[in-house]
Order: structure tokens, then sequence, then C-alpha cells
């Protein structure tokens, strides 16, 4: 018959069972959202009792920063990589666009005057009949054509004609086959390598 010691142990050990289990089923990323949420808990009885002081709570925490923890942290923001790289074509030209966008410099002046030459009718509402009225200036015109031309000239570099490899075996008649092969032994040149030795050795079955 089992003493009290050892059912005592075997209830411990079971605990220690379904606690491990239940630790085992929850999320990998458990643990630091657990400690996000507490420090949210922290953060947010923080705000209260700043707002109980009368007292600005960026301000505070910002005091408790350290100079260090600052200097670390402006660091790794300067650090981080601006450029996400290619995701989709919709991204790339959002990219694009916001590029552009950003190195276009309004002729202020001629803003100016247009705005009064227009008057009221220079913020159109539903009623405005404004369509074809207006002519762009010839400067502006001659500005966006350089403005395309350096972007055909800057797309004219990324095409490159890839180098000539005279010692590599010639498998192709003509410059749409070679490319063809090409793609075809990078997808399937591990599954035909086999094949393709004993054809060179002449032991194909």
């Amino acid at each position: 018959m089992a003493s009290a010691g050892e059912n005592e142990a075997r209830k411990l050990n079971h605990q220690e069972v379904v606690e491990e289990d239940k630790r085992q089923k929850l999320p990998t990323n458990w643990e630091a959202k657990k400690a996000r949420l507490e420090w949210e808990l922290a953060e947010n009885e923080k705000k209260k009792e700043c707002a109980a002081k009368g007292e600005d709570y960026e301000r505070v925490k910002l005091m408790e920063i350290s100079a260090d923890d600052a200097d670390r942290w402006e660091r790794k923001k300067k650090k981080k990589n601006p450029d996400p790289g290619f995701s989709d074509y919709a991204a790339a030209q959002l990219r694009q666009y916001q590029r552009l966008t950003k190195q276009i410099k309004p002729d202020m002046e001629e803003y100016e005057r247009q705005r009064e030459e227009c008057g009221e009718d220079f913020y159109p509402s539903a009623n405005s009949l404004l369509h074809g009225t207006h002519v762009p200036s010839v400067e502006g015109i001659d500005r966006m054509v350089a403005d395309v031309e350096k972007q055909i000239e800057k797309r004219g570099k990324y095409s490159r004609r890839r180098a000539y490899n005279d010692d590599a075996d010639i498998d192709y008649i003509n410059e749409r086959n070679a490319k063809f092969n090409k793609k075809a032994e990078r997808f399937y040149g591990k599954y035909t390598a086999e094949i393709k030795q004993n054809l060179e050795r002449g032991t194909a079955v």
C-alpha cells in the first residue's frame, strides 16, 4: 500500500505533467506576448498616475530614459535599411511614384500667379467648368520632358547583356534556345544530371 509521501509525490508529479502540457499547447510567441501585455498594463498605470498628478506622461517617460539608451536607439533607427527591395509590381510602381513626386520642385511664383488669375475657380467645385481651359507653360513641358528623358536614361543602365562564356558547352542552336536551355537547367538540372552524364559517356539505355 502506497504511503502518504508517495501519494503526495504522485500528485505533484501529475500536476507538473499537466502544467507542462499546458505550456506546450501555448503558441511559441506566448512569452513575448505576455511580456508585452504586462508592459502595456504598467504603462497604462503610469499614464493614469501622471494624469492624476497633472504631469505630461511623455515628458516623464523621456526623463527615465538614460542617454546611452537614447543614443543606442537613435543609431538603431539610422541603421535601418529604407529600401525594402522588390515584393511585387504594384509596390515597385508606388515606390517609383513616391520617388518621382519627392523630387518635383514646384514653381511657387507661377502657382501664385495662376491662383490670382483664376480667382474662385482655382479651387473648383462640382459646378465649375474648367475642363480644357488649362494650358501648361513651355517651361513646365520642358521640365517634364527632361524628367522623362532622365528616367529613360536611368532605365537603360539596368538592362545589360550577359557576358559570353567561351568554355561553356554549346547545347543550343540559337540565342532563344540558349535562354530556354538555361531556364530548363535551372529548374530541372538536379533531376537530369545523371541522364546527361550517361548520354555523354554513351552508357545511356
